[in-house]
């Protein structure tokens, strides 16, 4: 099991355990089956049902593989599609409890994954994977050289933690939000928040809690801020995020 420890932009280390070769090869195994029966059934659809074949026949020989191709393209955009509108996640990576993110502790941006995406032409396609296998094994954070590249790694959901190290918070039934635009922030952003927001208020960390207040007010586009502490505020903003994504 290896630890990986990211420093945030606010010099906070959160740790997280780095997901398995094990799980990395099964949730590739169980993505690979998806994009097989996609194209089991997009073969059986276009090629029969449709006789696509007999629809092209007039057609120059690029014109007929650029629309073979076109049918196909979710299969090569598989990854890039369900990292990017999942989170870090596809189908696969969601099954096993894994999940791409950012060394720097922040959620990867479209640019990271389309990096990933590229990197698998060597990661992936060389020598059957070889390349990915011995670069996740012999890395410190089981890192393939797309994440290295891209500054990302694949940590694991299952984590035995307790609400304190969660970004959960208690809240009473009749609780009132302040701020409804904090539901900008992400599940990542706000697991940072309060572990600096916790280390920062234990240590008496001024200077960090104004930094992270203006952060906040920043991200969550807050003008204004209602209570009188930086210490109240950054409460509040994590009370009202858990208020508004508790049912989500």
């Amino acid at each position: 099991m290896v630890e990986i420890q990211i420093n945030t932009t606010q010099n906070v280390n959160i740790n997280f355990t780095a997901a398995s070769v094990g799980e990395r090869i099964l949730a590739y195994l169980i993505d690979l089956i998806i994009k097989i029966a996609y194209s089991i059934v997009t073969y059986q659809i276009v090629f029969n049902f449709f006789k696509i074949e007999e629809l092209t026949s007039n057609m120059d020989y690029w014109s007929q593989i650029s629309i073979y191709v076109a049918f196909y393209l979710p299969v090569i955009f598989y990854t890039l599609i369900f990292e990017t509108l999942l989170d870090g996640q596809t189908p696969g990576k969601r099954i096993l409890q894994i999940k791409v993110v950012k060394i720097d502790g922040y959620q990867a941006s479209l640019a990271d994954y389309i990096i990933r995406w590229f990197f698998r032409i060597v990661d992936l396609n060389i020598m059957s994977g070889l390349v990915a296998l011995i670069s996740i094994i012999t890395t410190n954070k089981n890192q393939r050289l797309g994440d290295m590249t891209a500054g990302t790694s694949v940590i694991s959901l299952k984590n035995n933690i307790n609400i304190s190290h969660t970004i959960l918070e208690d809240l009473k039934d009749d609780y009132k939000p302040t701020y409804p635009s904090v539901i900008k922030l992400s599940d990542n952003d706000a697991r940072i928040i309060k572990d600096t927001y916790t280390a920062a208020k234990h240590s008496k960390d001024y200077e960090t809690l104004i930094k992270l207040r203006e952060k906040i007010m920043e991200v969550a586009h807050i003008k204004e801020r209602k209570e009188n502490n930086d210490i109240d505020f950054i409460s509040t903003v994590m009370k009202d995020y858990n208020y508004y994504t508790q049912g989500m």
